[in-house]
């Protein structure tokens, strides 16, 4: 025998009903609705931030002709 059978959740439902009325349930829909929302939201701008900060960090060139014109440019500045 199944634990929730959809007998079973029909009279759940219906006590449910009975306890909380229509209007408060209509009204609790809509703020489960809205807050449900507001997460998905939230998560959705915490990607584009994660993503933003993943980005590599700017960095200065290390490749031997950018190191080797850096290194003439402080001869140059040292000497004059």
């Amino acid at each position: 025998m199944d634990l929730l059978a959809p007998r079973h959740l029909l009279i759940i439902l219906l006590v449910v009903l009975l306890v909380f009325g229509t209007k408060k349930l209509k009204t609790l829909g809509a703020d489960l609705g809205g807050a449900v929302r507001g997460f998905k939201q939230a998560m959705k701008e915490g990607e584009s931030e994660d993503h933003a900060s993943s980005a590599p960090p700017q960095t200065a060139d290390t490749t031997p002709s950018a190191i080797e014109s850096r290194e003439a440019t402080e001869k140059r500045q040292s000497a004059a």
